[in-house]
């Protein structure tokens, strides 16, 4: 097994810290300041590592506008040889930020798992299965796919220029999902519903919808009024909603009625609805 360094003691860092651990990996991590951290790991404290002699993979599980100056730092201390490799967890960042190390000749590459790791002690299971989205150069690239296959992870290379888009649709499927779960609660609890009975009906929902997509593909997993050219409950929902939660099914309903393949006919009967 590799021994592995991770710089930052977020959420992702101790997360992924735990799940490597668990694959048998030596597992050491550092931050600026002191922080409880789940056992088995224990953390460094100060502006450099003093464990980058003992590892050969350093992870930089820092904010995105964090990445260059950590690297710089890790430069200026000269603890990073020719023989480390580097990487940094930042879904939409390419390899740049890492340019202080060019000259100490370390691989340099980025490592994104695909998963909301919001629960640091949970995140063995959640990676399992889960993609991480891989660039650098080759030995980078290398070290990234052993580094995520070890706990689970499924890795893609993918082209630095695409990492863009590739944030977005991970913005879109977690971030945004998580959205619309917030508005769709309050809408619930407005009309009387109990907090606790409204975040658990929406999951359940949410959890079943998720299951068909999964089964299905988008498009088979698609209900409602749109799929059914209701334009008659389409408007009553319109009507009933506040501007901001309107404005916000009127986006995404016109995107459904693209995803249904709504004939020329129904597609205009949806848009005069959109528009009453």
């Amino acid at each position: 097994m590799t021994s592995i360094g991770i710089v930052g003691p977020g959420r992702a860092g101790v997360g992924l810290g735990l799940a490597l651990h668990e694959a048998g990996h030596e597992v050491y991590l550092h931050g600026r300041r002191g922080k409880a951290v789940p056992p088995p790991l224990s953390l460094s404290v100060g502006d450099t590592p003093p464990w980058l002699d003992a590892v050969e993979v350093v992870l930089l599980a820092v904010r995105d506008d964090a990445v260059e100056p950590a690297s710089a730092q890790l430069a200026a201390s000269g603890g990073v040889k020719e023989h480390h490799v580097v990487l940094h967890l930042s879904g939409i960042l390419d390899e740049t930020p890492l340019a202080p190390l060019i000259p100490s000749g370390a691989a340099r590459g980025t490592m994104h798992p695909l998963q909301a790791l919001t629960d640091p002690e949970s995140a063995p299971d959640r990676l399992r299965g889960a993609l991480a989205a891989i660039t650098g150069d080759p030995r980078a690239c290398y070290a990234a796919k052993g580094v995520a296959e070890s706990i689970g992870l499924i890795p893609i290379e993918i082209d630095p220029a695409v990492k863009v888009k590739y944030h977005a649709a991970a913005v879109i499927a977690s971030n945004y999902l998580v959205v619309l779960a917030a508005v769709a609660e309050q809408l619930l609890r407005n009309v009387g519903f109990p907090e606790a009975l409204a975040r658990g009906g929406l999951t359940a929902l949410m959890r079943g919808t998720l299951d068909n997509v999964s089964r299905a593909g988008p498009a088979a997993a698609l209900t409602g009024p749109i799929v059914r050219g209701d334009t008659e409950t389409i408007e009553k929902h319109l009507a009933a909603l506040p501007s901001d939660a309107a404005a916000l099914y009127r986006a995404l309903g016109r995107a459904a009625a693209e995803l249904a393949g709504l004939d020329e006919a129904g597609r205009a009967a949806i848009d005069r609805a959109f528009d009453a």
